[in-house]
Formats: structure tokens, C-alpha cells, sequence
């Protein structure tokens, strides 16, 4: 749920701190396909506050600025770290107590950063919405820089999926057999108004997206938020797709769990279990990261052997994760 692509970032020196080699809660391991490796200061001065789980969504006075602090209120809020350092630094604290290995997205200097600090916690991905060209995407995805394209935040800047760019994008990835995970769904409330004018709720269709799967039929892509709020259409397009998979990021913490429930229900009810995958959409509030995973945990309709699917087997099938990889995550 970026709100809008990320500027030039200024990448301060620091001693690395490296999770262990070894989890020390002896807990299976969890893929998150939708993790931010990001700026401190993305979203305005930190500390940064928002509201997570049980919230209510407030209106707005168009008379009157909008941020924020003004989305939704609620019992208890997430504050984001004060550095960049620290930011990381909470990250995977929480990702060695989780045993989490991160698909990260973010702006490639910053990204390159988190994976050198924890290179056995972090899948490198690239965020865009088209500003990146097609030329270092082919550069990085051979050399290794990145594993994963996306988030691709085309939404944002009021692009359909068969626009030009996006087309591009999609091409490009088909060709290299880079997975592809794209917004789909909600950003921010009032999104247009904090900085994205061009974003556009009837872009969350994921039937939008149909065109480019089959203009693209080798094309391995994901769904990001699984369409939130747009269910119906979502299973249709995962019923007509086969190849096509979703994640849970953003709606596991971030609209409120007697909604997520029901939604993530449905898609397990409607016989989708195997392409649903663990995300959190953490950004810069680590606690995200513990809050979408108990979201999953206290699904009380999920079995373990379906909750397992969601936190690792779904995601290391699309992402094709070796059966090295795979001993390793489990190893830990």
C-alpha cells in the first residue's frame, strides 16, 4: 500500500547488525512476499503515526488539510522509527523472532542496503510505477540485484494495466521469467488527496488485468491486497487464471480483522487455498509485520496445514525457491 513511488533516498552509513544464523523460537518459517525496504522518512517527518486492526475510518471535511493522522481512528496506534537504521533494525528483530524471509521492495539503493545487512532474510524486488527503466531491470534481474518485480505501483499514477508502460513492464518480465507482483486494490484513504492525484479505486478491478494474462501466458503474477475490496471479481479472476496468486498484504493489519476474516475465508472457501501467500505490506511500522501474522494465526477456520500454505508453501512454489533455499529457511 505505498502511497506514491519513493524520491532519491540518502543512504547514511551503519554497522549492520545480522539476524542470527539460527531462529531462536524454533517457529516454522514464513515467506512475506510484500515487505518495504524503505526510508524513515517516506511518509513525512517521523515519528509517523497510523492506525492498525480494529479502526474506524473518519471522514473528511474537504475544507480542511488531510494526512495521516486523520485516516481512521482507534485504541492504539503504530509509530515508526525516528532512522533509517533503526527502521531496518526493528524490521528484522521482528523477522528473526518470526522466522520471516522478505521479498523487499524498495528503491534499489536502499534495498541493496538491507540485503547486504541480511542477505539470508531479504529476496531482493523492485518497487516502480514505469519510472524505472526497462534497461536496468534487465541488468539487475541478471545479475542477481533482484529476484522479484514489484510492488508496481501503476495505480497510482492512473495507468490501467494495458496502458503502454505497464504493457512494457509485463512484457519484459514474461521475457526474463521474473515473478511479478502488482498493486491491486487500496491504497491510503482519501489517497488522491495526500500526494497520488491520478489514483483511482476502479483501477483495483483485478478483472483489469485479464488482457495481460492472456496477451502474457507465461507470465507468473500476484495479486497484491488479493483485490481488497473487490472480492467477487478477484475469484473470478483466479478461477479463469490459473497461474495467477494472491497476497494478504495491507488487509492483514490494516482494515479491520472482522473484515479481513470474512474476505480471506471466502477465497479458501472458493477453493484457493494453494494461491494465497503470507504478505504484510510493512513500511515503515515494524510492528505490521507481527500484527499480519497473527492475523493469519487467530483465523480460527484456517487448518494449520492451510495456514502453512499461506505462510510458506504457496509463495516458495511461485516463487520457485529451491530445494537448497527451502532446507535453509527450514534449517534455521
Amino acid at each position: 500500500m505505498v502511497r506514491r513511488p519513493v524520491g532519491v533516498l540518502v543512504i547514511l552509513s551503519v554497522i549492520f547488525v545480522q539476524p542470527r544464523a539460527q531462529s531462536q523460537t524454533n517457529r516454522a518459517p514464513i515467506l512475506d512476499v510484500h515487505l518495504h525496504a524503505m526510508a524513515a522518512n517516506d511518509f513525512g517527518p517521523p515519528p509517523v503515526a497510523t492506525c492498525a486492526e480494529q479502526l474506524i475510518y473518519l471522514p473528511r471535511d474537504p475544507r480542511e488539510p488531510y494526512g495521516f493522522d486523520q485516516f481512521a481512528a482507534c485504541g492504539s496506534k503504530l509509530h515508526s522509527p525516528m532512522t533509517n537504521d533503526d527502521l531496518m533494525r526493528r524490521t528484522f528483530d521482528l523477522m528473526e523472532r518470526y522466522n520471516v524471509v522478505g521479498v523487499a521492495s524498495g528503491p534499489i539503493e536502499v534495498v541493496r542496503r538491507w540485503r547486504a545487512a541480511a542477505p539470508g532474510w531479504i529476496i531482493p524486488a523492485l518497487i516502480s510505477a514505469g519510472e524505472v527503466p526497462l534497461d536496468s531491470i534487465r541488468t539487475w534481474s541478471a545479475d542477481g540485484t533482484i529476484r522479484v518485480l514489484g510492488e508496481l505501483t501503476f495505480q497510482y499514477s492512473g495507468l490501467a494495466p494495458t496502458d503502454s508502460v505497464p504493457e512494457s513492464y509485463y512484457a519484459l518480465a514474461e521475457q526474463l521469467d521474473l515473478p511479478v507482483g502488482v498493486h491491486v486494490g487500496l491504497g491510503p484513504p482519501g489517497a488522491a488527496y495526500i500526494g497520488s492525484p491520478k489514483y483511482q479505486m476502479s483501477l483495483s478491478n483485478p478483472l483489469l488485468l485479464e488482457n495481460v494474462l492472456l496477451r502474457h501466458p507465461k507470465l507468473r503474477l500476484y495479486v497484491m491486497h488479493a483485490g481488497w475490496p473487490m472480492l467477487d471479481q478477484m475469484i473470478g479472476l483466479l478461477y479463469a487464471h490459473p497461474q495467477v496468486y494472491v497476497d494478504i498484504g495491507v488487509i492483514d493489519w490494516f482494515i479491520p480483522r472482522r473484515e479481513f476474516h470474512p474476505y480471506l475465508r471466502r477465497l479458501v472457501d472458493a477453493g484457493f487455498e494453494k494461491r494465497i501467500m503470507f504478505g504484510s505490506d510493512q513500511m515503515i511500522w515494524p510492528d505490521a509485520l507481527r500484527i499480519a501474522i497473527e492475523a493469519v494465526e487467530s483465523a480460527e477456520f484456517l487448518s494449520p496445514a492451510q495456514k502453512r500454505d499461506i505462510f510458506y508453501n504457496n509463495a516458495a512454489r511461485f516463487l520457485r525457491l529451491s530445494e537448497q533455499e527451502v532446507a535453509r529457511h527450514h534449517g534455521r
